[in-house]
């Protein structure tokens, strides 16, 4: 099977990088930018109606797509998202990535961003510095998903399809918003943090990793992959050593503070394109007891919730980055939205 992955992952047309300035760019705060850049990956190439905008989470990037997980199993010949068809669109949010972030230079002084101003940044990066005038689908994984519910409401008319994965149209509240408060304590309670003008990286961004690690982990797939104490020590440190490798714990901290208005549910009638929401049983970070999906999704004209049962495929919050186990849910909206592509 790897090798098979492999093989699709050659095949599909080669990723291009590139970037795009947003000039005099004002943010909800009041803030502006005068020169916003936003780095973005396309495969394929543009033509009638084969857009496809695809959203990363917190801390990630567009690039975290392409693995043979995502990409091997959706951007490949003959495969949903087929690459010679489509034109598949994987940008980097502010504040992530090859984009304008804090850790550029500014620090503390970078704009304080929100989700809207995000989607906002996205939606010109389309209109403006790629010519796309309308969506096949929108997708997002994690804040991917809560921006997807965004752009739904926001840009009604904008797209055919949207599929947010392990989110939820609701605020940011209860044990989510504490997690998120503790991240955030983490870093700017350490006194090397210093206002943000740290000369190296503040021990409380180990910390802010840790609570994130267990947050968005499992417990029967961490029994699977570390039965015994010293091995459940090592894949810990492994994991903490790997992100502290590429960790700068503004960016971290100012990522988990863009979340703080987010509530796109007084909006969700505006959404006029099929929507299918996807959310595992084994996440932690949306925990199905809540029910917060099932709640709203009546309110979406045409939109449907799919709740994945916790099996050994699913790997809790991480479920957003397995096609594999919730692609069958993507052939039924492509086909339902299928008549009212543009």
């Amino acid at each position: 099977m790897a090798a098979g992955l492999r093989l699709s992952a050659a095949t599909y047309p080669p990723p291009v990088e590139a970037g795009w300035i947003a000039r005099d760019f004002p943010f909800a705060s009041g803030e502006t930018l005068p020169e916003l850049r936003l780095h973005y990956t396309t495969l394929g190439s543009l033509a009638a109606n084969n857009a496809v905008l695809i959203l990363h989470g917190t801390g990630g990037s567009g690039r975290g797509f392409l693995s043979d997980d995502f990409a091997g199993r959706l951007f490949g010949p003959g495969q949903l998202l087929d690459a010679a068809r489509y034109y598949i669109i994987l940008p980097d949010a502010i504040g992530h990535g090859n984009s304008s972030k804090p850790s550029d230079g500014l620090r503390a002084r970078f704009p304080r961003y929100t989700y809207d101003d995000m989607v906002r940044a996205h939606h010109r990066l389309l209109t403006e510095g790629l010519a796309v005038k309308h969506l096949r689908l929108v997708m997002g994984t994690s804040m991917g998903g809560m921006h997807t519910w965004m752009w739904g409401s926001t840009f009604p008319d904008f797209m055919d399809a949207l599929m947010p994965l392990a989110s939820a149209p609701a605020p940011i509240a209860g044990g989510n918003r504490i997690w998120r408060r503790m991240i955030i304590y983490s870093i700017r309670s350490d006194p090397e943090w210093n206002g943000g003008d740290y000369r190296r990286q503040p021990p409380g961004l180990s910390a802010a990793l840790r609570i994130l690690f267990l947050v968005t982990a499992t417990p029967r797939q961490l029994r699977q992959r570390a039965p015994t104490r010293d091995q459940a020590d090592r894949l810990l440190a492994a994991w903490l050593q790997d992100r502290l490798a590429r960790a700068d714990a503004n960016d971290l901290l100012y990522a988990f503070e863009s979340s703080r208005d987010y509530d796109p549910s007084p909006s969700l009638e505006r959404i006029r394109a099929p929507l299918v929401a996807v959310n595992s049983a084994d996440d932690l970070v949306n925990p199905p007891e809540l029910a917060l999906v099932e709640r709203q999704i009546r309110r979406v004209k045409r939109g449907r919730f799919v709740l994945l049962p916790a099996t050994d495929l699913t790997r809790g919050h991480g479920t957003h980055s397995r096609p594999e186990v919730w692609k069958q849910h993507l052939v039924e909206l492509l086909r339902e939205s299928a008549g009212d592509a543009h």
